[in-house]
């Protein structure tokens, strides 16, 4: 069963999901990569932008100009309705085709929680293939998901498929705990580390880095900065184990 990333109602519960671990754990980690692009004043990528809040972040980081793409159109309605930017320019794409890019015509590409939603890497192939096509050279993708080694385990906001082994491109359930409301179940897809690392490999990248940050790996003086702008946060499996894999390969 594949989640409808159309319908109102997921979109909506995905836009009230507090991404407090996303933030801390995985968008952290990609921005600090991201960093000296942002002052090129060229285009950054979002890919499967969803409503927004990557896109958002980065624009308020100093980046001049993201184009940011998603299949939903439901999910770009609320992108542009609350959080329209000078910088940002939403667009809807299907199967992943960027035929309006050019050639090494962005400086950087984000792909963020997507692959998991994808049932055949045939196709994840095909769309990493298509933004290293666009990809300047020397130029980073980066890729943030939830980390196939953690499954079953409840972390603080969102618990990521049963504590099972499973099969490689399996059907797979995550449940997101979203304050105002009842829990909102996606069903997406299981594939192995090994398969990012193939296909990054076979598209053509090189230089691949791989991390699996814990709160461990986060200072004190900023964890706790953290729960002061965010509220008192109920951390659970974050402590000891990763629950986001991330990548950096370059073109």
């Amino acid at each position: 069963m594949k989640t409808s990333w159309n319908k109102p109602d997921v979109c909506s519960g995905f836009e009230d999901y507090r991404d407090l671990p996303e933030q801390l754990l995985g968008y952290r980690f990609l921005f600090k990569e991201l960093m000296p692009y942002l002052l090129r004043n060229e285009m950054i990528l979002d890919y499967g932008c969803g409503p927004g809040k990557v896109a958002m972040r980065i624009a308020q980081l100093g980046a001049k100009s993201i184009l940011a793409v998603d299949t939903s159109s439901t999910m770009l309605e609320i992108s542009r309705a609350r959080r329209s930017h000078s910088a940002i320019e939403y667009r809807l794409v299907e199967d992943g085709n960027l035929a309006f890019l050019g050639d090494n015509s962005i400086v950087a590409a984000l792909v963020c929680f997507v692959f998991i939603n994808i049932d055949s890497d045939a196709r994840i192939n095909s769309i990493i293939r298509e933004i290293h096509r666009v990809l300047q050279v020397g130029s980073p993708l980066l890729i943030i998901d939830t980390n196939p080694l953690s499954t079953g385990i409840d972390f603080s906001t969102f618990r990521n498929g049963e504590a099972k082994g499973y099969r490689y491109g399996e059907d797979k359930t995550e449940v997101l705990h979203v304050p105002s409301g009842d829990d909102l179940i996606l069903h997406d897809y299981y594939w192995p580390i090994e398969m990012y690392q193939r296909i990054l490999r076979e598209t053509g990248f090189t230089h691949i880095e791989q991390w699996e940050p814990t709160l461990r790996d986060i200072p004190r003086g900023e964890l706790n900065a953290f729960s002061l702008l965010h509220g008192p946060i109920d951390w659970k499996g974050e402590w000891n184990h990763p629950p986001f894999i991330l990548f950096r390969a370059d073109k």
